[in-house]
């Protein structure tokens, strides 16, 4: 799968999510994306919405979020109002960070800011976890023909199934699923990582993280259990305060993570069972047969005067029970690697 230029089956794809970490002053927002290209970000990534596209202005109890968050106690509307990213400030942020780059996308809510950054030709585009219901809109977004990542923090699997139907009915196989835990921020025990592996073979498309834990643990782990995806929201600094400001990485960490994540990489590398030089030379620090007392021509091979030993330049230790028992033909000093030219052929 290929996002812009970028093959995620080359190297994990790492985006740092903007999101509201700007504190509605645009150049905070640049100097976010410029610390995250230094910081090693393959992408930024930004929302697409206004308080309007998302909710109603109502303060009853079912506008009120109430749900075990960091939000609690605010309405939809209130907390849109402060997190969203201006839809004037988009095409000067996606000339930038393409400047430095980074690929730029973002996630769009509803059919306009689809239409919105299919104008501004976005590469790629993001659907949250609570859109992950809205089939109109993924099969919206589905039509216009660029790869699309879904998050799946809320979804069943029928829900799950149900979306990338509605992106192939559009005639769209370009998927990635993200493992994501909806919670704000997430506790690292209900990462439940393992559903990664469980997700590509179950759906048979590029699977990724999009976490919201505490730290790097996570995202880095997520690497050797098949990730291709690492999405991590990112903040200049956590005293610009904010909606997202207690679960995002500052610079130094989010490098941090680029830094593992790409060694966690390395050190996966591929299957290998080949017997490079390298391994063959380390092989002599290995066991083999040796004589370990000395032995007159015609004496019988003991395990009194043969042994598995280290170094390895005799015979593989395997033959050992082969040995037992028959004749030398010459004379051999302790010390001398056992080889099948010493053995008596009869």
């Amino acid at each position: 799968m290929k996002i812009d230029k970028f093959d995620i089956n080359n190297r994990v794809f790492i985006i740092a999510e903007l999101s509201a970490n700007h504190g509605h002053d645009i150049n905070v927002a640049k100097k976010t994306i410029k610390a995250a290209k230094e910081s090693g970000a393959d992408a930024i990534k930004i929302q697409t919405y206004t308080a309007d596209t998302m909710t109603i202005d109502c303060d009853n109890k079912h506008f009120k979020i109430n749900s075990g968050t960091i939000w609690d106690g605010r309405t939809f509307y209130d907390l849109y109002n402060e997190a969203y990213t201006p839809w004037e400030w988009h095409k000067e942020l996606m000339e930038y960070a393409n400047s430095l780059d980074l690929i730029f996308f973002s996630t769009p809510f509803d059919k306009s800011a689809v239409d919105f950054l299919d104008d501004m030709n976005v590469p790629v585009y993001k659907v949250a976890s609570f859109e992950i219901m809205d089939i109109p809109l993924i099969e919206y977004i589905a039509s216009k023909g660029k790869p699309i990542i879904m998050s799946t923090g809320v979804a069943s699997l029928n829900d799950i199934e149900d979306a990338i139907m509605a992106c192939k009915k559009a005639g769209n196989y370009q998927i990635a699923l993200l493992k994501c835990t909806s919670s704000y921020p997430a506790n690292i025990e209900d990462a439940n990582l393992l559903t990664i592996p469980n997700m590509k073979n179950t759906f048979s498309v590029e699977v990724g993280l999009s976490d919201h834990t505490l730290g790097i643990t996570v995202p880095v782990l997520s690497v050797a259990l098949g990730a291709r995806i690492i999405e991590k929201h990112f903040i200049l600094d956590k005293s610009i305060g904010g909606p997202d400001a207690s679960f995002s990485l500052e610079p130094e960490e989010f490098k941090r993570m680029v830094e593992s994540v790409r060694e966690a990489e390395k050190a996966l590398g591929k299957v290998d069972y080949s017997m490079t030089e390298k391994k063959k030379n380390s092989r002599l620090l290995g066991r083999s047969l040796f004589v370990v007392k000395d032995i007159k021509k015609g004496d019988v091979f003991t395990s009194e005067n043969i042994k598995s030993i280290r170094p390895g330049y005799g015979l593989h230790p395997k033959h050992y029970a082969e040995i037992i028992g028959e004749k030398a033909n010459m004379n051999l000093k302790r010390g001398t690697p056992l080889g099948w030219e010493y053995i008596d052929k009869k």
